[in-house]
C-alpha cells in the first residue's frame, strides 16, 4: 500500500505528491501541485498529472513512472517517483524532491459549518437501514465519511450558532440574503485560493429548495453552499439519507462538481454517463430523475458513491479547478459551441425563447422561455428557469463570440416538479433575466445577439430551441450614455439578477440606482431602478453580521408602494416591463399595500391585475393562471408570501 499524500521539498519549490495505484478504488494516476515558498509566504505555481503510470515493485522498493500532462512548461514531461517504507524520492519537471508520506487522504479540506438557532445539523446515517445494492457494503456515513471514501479529509469546525433574535417568524432565506451571509464570510476566507469551503444550515428557502452552492459570482468562488433544514429534516430513515446526499451534493459543487447531467459542460468537459447523464449512480445525480426507475430506482442501485470521473476531478484535477476560491465554476466565459438541434427528436416537446423587438442601451435584457406539446400529452419536469440549470441559455454576440450564460447562484432543484403538457395545461412559461451571470454583463455593446436555449427533459431528452433575435439600440444622445453607465456597472448586475439587496457589499450600485433615478428619473430605463428598489424596500432583509448574530432589517411597505407604483403606473401597452415580471410585481404591491394597514388597496391592485392582463390580450389558459393568482393573493394577504 502506497497511495497516499506525500510532501517534499526542493529548494523554494515545495511538492505535494498524490500517488492513486492501490488501496480503496485506486484510480492508476500520479499527479502533484507545485508551490514556491518564499520568506514566510508561499505560492501556487503549476499542477501535472500522469494518467496511466507503470508501477514496478522490487521488495520494498516500489517505482512509479510515466508522462505527465503539465499547467506550465515543464520541460520535461517525465516523472518518477521511487518509494521504500512511506519515503523517497520524486522527480518532476526536472527537479528531485526527497518525499514522505503525509496522509492517506489526497487532499485536506476545512468545513465550517454554522446553523441558525432552530435547525439540526445531519450528523450520520447507517447505508444497511434501507434496501441497497447487493455489492454495497453497509456501513455509518456522515459527511465526512462520505468524502473520505472519495480520498478527500474533510476536518470539519465545531458547528456555530447563529441566534435568531428579532427574526420574527421569517426565517426564510431569499437569494440576496444569502448573498449577503457569503459577503461576510469573505472577510474571513479571503479572496484567495484555499482548501476551506463553509456550509449555512438555513431553515428554509424562498423556492422551496433543498440546498444551493450560492457563492458563484466574483474572482473568488465556491467557498459557500447552504442546505435548508425545513426541506429535507426528519428522524425516518428515508429522510436521514435524504440529508445525507443532500450535503455532500451541496459540498461536492464547491469542489467544481456539476450536476451529472451538465458534465459536458465542465473544463475540460466530460463525457456524459447513461441517458445523458440522468443514469449516473453518483451524490450529484437527482434521485427522482434517475433513469431508469426514478427514485426508486437509484436508491435501489445507489452505492454512496462519487463515479469513477468523479474520483479522478476531487483527487487528481488541477488545483485551481478543484481548490475553493480559485477557477469559477463550470466553464467560465470561455467560447463554446451554439446548441445544434438532435438529428432525430421524438420528445413531443418544443422549446421556444421569445424576446420583444428592441432593447435600449443598458437595459436589463429578459427573455421568456415557452416549453409546450407537439402532439401527445407529455410529462417532464417544470424546472424551466436558467437558475435551476435544467436549461442552458446560449448567447451569440456581435462579433460572432458564443458564451455560456451562466446564472450569478444556482438553484439544486432537487424535487420532482413533475407537470402534464396536454391541452388544458399546453405549456410552461418562465420570465429569464440573462443580461448578468456570474461571468458579468453579456449585452455590454449594441447591436444584434442570437440567444438560443436548450432543456433537459426528464427522460434525458435534449430539446433545442431555435435561435431568438435580441436587438439592443444605440444611444440616441448624451442621457441615454449616462444612463447605460448606470446600469451596466457590476454590482447593479448584481443587484438585478438579486432583484435588490442591503449588503453593504453593493452600495456603489444602490448609489447608483439612486442616482438613475434623482437624476434621470423620467428616462424610461429608470423603471428597472425602481422595480429593483421597490421590491427590496417591500421585503425584510436577513443579514448575518461579523460576530454571527442574525439581524433582520423589517420591510419598509410604504417605500415599496411608491417605487412599485411607478413601475405599474407605466404598465400600459408600451411597457418596458415583460408580463411575468410585471405579474409578480404587482403581487408584492398588493402585499405592501396589505402591510401597510390598506387591505382594500392590496384587493384593488390584484383586482387591477386582472384586467390589466385582460387588456394584453393573453391567451385564455395564461388568463385563467392569473385570475387564480389573484384569489390566492387576496386570501394571504395578511400572511407571507
Amino acid at each position: 500500500m502506497i497511495s497516499g499524500l506525500y510532501q517534499g521539498q526542493d529548494g523554494d519549490t515545495r511538492l505535494e505528491l498524490r500517488i492513486d495505484v492501490d488501496g480503496g478504488r485506486p484510480t492508476g494516476r500520479v499527479s502533484g501541485d507545485l508551490f514556491s515558498v518564499t520568506g514566510a509566504t508561499t505560492a501556487y505555481t503549476g499542477s501535472f498529472v500522469v494518467h496511466a503510470p507503470a508501477v514496478l515493485a522490487e521488495g520494498s522498493r516500489t517505482r512509479v513512472t510515466g508522462r505527465g500532462v503539465f499547467t506550465f512548461d515543464a520541460g520535461t514531461s517525465d516523472v518518477s517517483v521511487t518509494l521504500t517504507a512511506g519515503s523517497g524520492t520524486a522527480k518532476v519537471a526536472g527537479r528531485t524532491y526527497r518525499v514522505a508520506f503525509v496522509s492517506p487522504h489526497f487532499r485536506q479540506v476545512l468545513l465550517e459549518q454554522d446553523a441558525v438557532a432552530g435547525t439540526v445539523p445531519f450528523t450520520a446515517y447507517h447505508t444497511g437501514t434501507l434496501p441497497g445494492p447487493s455489492g454495497s457494503a453497509p456501513r455509518e456515513l456522515g459527511v465526512a465519511a462520505a468524502f473520505a471514501e472519495a480520498g478527500v479529509g474533510l476536518s470539519v469546525a465545531e458547528p456555530g450558532v447563529i441566534p435568531v433574535e428579532g427574526a420574527g417568524a421569517d426565517l426564510t432565506w431569499d437569494d440576496a440574503e444569502l448573498h449577503h451571509a457569503m459577503t461576510q464570510q469573505f472577510s474571513r476566507f479571503g479572496d484567495a485560493a484555499a482548501w476551506r469551503v463553509w456550509l449555512l444550515v438555513a431553515s428554509r428557502h424562498v423556492g422551496g429548495y433543498r440546498g444551493i452552492m450560492f457563492d458563484h459570482n466574483g474572482a473568488h468562488q465556491r467557498q459557500g453552499a447552504a442546505v435548508f433544514y425545513d426541506a429535507i429534516k426528519g428522524d425516518t430513515p428515508q429522510a436521514r439519507r435524504a440529508q445525507l446526499r443532500t450535503y455532500v451534493h451541496e459540498l461536492g459543487h464547491a469542489f467544481n462538481l456539476l450536476h451529472s447531467w451538465q458534465k459536458h459542460l465542465a473544463r475540460p468537459p466530460q463525457p456524459l454517463g447513461p441517458d445523458g447523464g440522468f443514469g449516473d449512480l453518483s451524490w450529484m445525480n437527482y434521485a427522482h430523475h434517475y433513469r431508469p426507475g426514478g427514485e426508486a430506482g437509484y436508491w435501489a442501485a445507489f452505492p454512496f458513491a462519487f463515479t469513477e470521473a468523479e474520483l479522478v476531478h476531487l483527487r487528481h484535477g488541477f488545483f485551481h479547478d478543484v481548490a475553493m476560491g480559485a477557477h469559477a465554476f463550470g466553464t467560465g466565459a470561455a467560447e463554446v459551441e451554439p446548441f445544434e438541434p438532435p438529428v432525430e427528436d421524438r420528445s413531443g416537446l418544443r422549446l421556444e425563447v421569445r424576446a420583444k423587438d428592441w432593447f435600449g442601451f443598458g437595459e436589463p435584457v429578459v427573455v421568456e422561455l415557452k416549453l409546450s406539446v407537439t402532439g401527445e400529452p407529455r410529462t417532464t419536469h417544470g424546472h424551466l428557469h436558467p437558475d435551476t440549470e435544467f436549461t442552458q441559455v446560449a448567447v451569440t454576440r456581435p462579433d460572432g463570440r458564443t458564451v455560456l450564460y451562466r446564472p450569478m447562484l444556482r438553484h439544486c432543484a432537487d424535487s420532482a416538479g413533475e407537470v402534464r403538457l396536454d391541452a388544458a395545461n399546453p405549456a410552461l412559461y418562465r420570465s429569464a433575466y440573462i443580461g448578468h451571470g456570474r461571468d458579468g454583463h453579456h449585452f455590454q455593446q449594441p447591436g444584434e445577439y442570437h440567444v438560443r436555449a436548450q432543456y433537459a427533459a426528464a427522460d434525458g431528452s435534449r430539446i433545442v430551441s431555435a435561435p431568438c433575435l435580441v436587438r439592443v439600440r444605440y444611444p440616441a444622445g448624451v442621457d441615454d450614455h449616462r444612463v447605460a453607465e448606470l446600469m451596466l456597472g457590476e454590482e447593479q448586475g448584481v443587484l438585478f439578477s438579486l432583484l435588490g439587496s442591503d449588503s453593504p457589499r453593493l452600495r456603489s450600485g444602490n448609489e447608483a440606482l439612486d442616482e438613475l433615478i434623482d437624476r434621470y428619473g423620467g428616462h424610461p430605463l429608470s423603471v428597472y431602478a425602481r422595480m429593483v428598489k421597490g421590491l427590496n424596500a417591500e421585503r425584510g432583509f436577513k443579514a448575518l453580521t461579523v460576530d454571527r448574530r442574525l439581524r433582520v432589517r423589517p420591510p419598509d411597505p410604504a417605500q415599496g408602494v411608491e417605487l412599485l407604483t411607478a413601475v405599474t403606473r407605466e404598465a400600459g401597452a408600451g411597457s418596458l416591463v415583460d408580463n411575468i415580471t410585471l405579474n409578480m410585481v404587482l403581487r408584492r404591491l398588493a402585499r405592501a399595500e396589505a402591510r401597510r394597514g390598506a387591505p382594500d388597496r392590496a384587493r384593488a391592485v390584484l383586482d387591477r391585475m386582472v384586467t390589466l392582463f385582460e387588456g394584453r390580450g393573453v391567451n385564455p389558459i395564461v388568463l385563467g393562471r392569473i385570475k387564480r393568482q389573484a384569489e390566492q393573493a387576496k386570501a394571504a394577504l395578511t400572511g407571507p408570501e
